[in-house]
């Protein structure tokens, strides 16, 4: 399917479009809910070992995966002009600071990609272009359906518009990973296949996409005749990028800081030792902090 550019002409058709996306995810919630309630232990020991299924079956799994990698395409590709631009320049930086390596500054024991820097190193660049960028940080309580956690990610208000007001584009850096199950079915390995790494899109249309997303994980666990994980249910997945969260703007780090960062830290205890004794071979002690 091509990715067809949209002018801010027709932007509101495809609002439409993802509010019927969502629309049609929630039909489809529902349905599922409903079968749900007759599938307890007792149904799932009944039934181990009834893999056969009929023709209508058949039929039906293979249209719904069919339906499902059809939405969840035409969700991704109908992009805007403020989505492409926000992703262009994101790709942009993501190339810079990969050319020129991020610098960690949370001084933890690992540092490799380090995704709060790159968050912020990322979030800097994308303001110097000109765009609103800012960190994310939700946070949500545990409840019967599912536990606590808290999550990060960038965001870019668009405020171009009076009449529309702020358009909120989330950033997420790893979006197909979100959705990978490590259990999960061919078909449903086939449709997070489609998603990309980077997901660069409106707020509605990370809502339509969770929904989407969210049913398929339902779907497939009810066919491998397992439960689904709390963590992986739509309700946990809504509150990483649409739950109650906290914004800030990160700011560059001060001139000098990261070549400061970069010196060996050596221990006091050897180095009078190093210094008056030159014969001596002492080994520095490394400060782990």
């Amino acid at each position: 399917m091509e990715n067809v550019p949209v002018t801010r002409q027709n932007s509101d058709e495809i609002d439409k479009f993802l509010d019927g996306a969502a629309s049609f995810a929630d039909m489809m919630f529902g349905f599922m809910d409903e079968k749900s309630n007759d599938f307890d232990e007792k149904n799932l020991e009944d039934s181990v070992g009834g893999d056969d299924e009929d023709d209508a079956q058949v039929e039906q799994r293979r249209v719904f995966w069919e339906t499902h990698e059809q939405l969840l395409q035409a969700t991704l590709f109908r992009t805007t002009t403020l989505e492409s631009r926000i992703r262009q320049a994101t790709k942009e930086a993501l190339s810079e600071l990969g050319a020129v390596g991020v610098q960690c500054v949370c001084r933890r024991q690992v540092a490799v990609d380090c995704r709060r820097c790159l968050q912020r190193e990322l979030s800097v660049r994308l303001q110097t272009a000109g765009f609103n960028c800012y960190i994310c940080k939700s946070k949500w309580r545990s409840s019967p359906e599912i536990p606590s956690g808290e999550y990060s990610y960038l965001e870019v208000l668009d405020k171009s518009n009076p009449k529309k007001g702020d358009v909120r584009v989330v950033i997420e850096l790893n979006f197909r990973a979100e959705f990978e199950m490590a259990r999960a079915s061919e078909d449903y390995n086939k449709l997070i296949a489609r998603l990309p790494e980077l997901f660069v899109g409106k707020a509605e249309r990370l809502k339509a996409l969770i929904k989407i997303l969210c049913v398929a994980a339902k779907k497939c666990m009810k066919e491998k005749k397992m439960h689904l994980a709390p963590w992986r249910k739509h309700k946990y997945m809504q509150a990483k990028w649409l739950g109650t969260y906290e914004r800030t703007s990160a700011a560059p780090l001060p001139v000098g800081y990261s070549d400061r960062l970069q010196k060996p830290k050596a221990s006091l205890l050897t180095f009078d030792l190093k210094e008056n004794s030159p014969a001596m071979h002492y080994s520095a002690v490394e400060v782990v902090r």
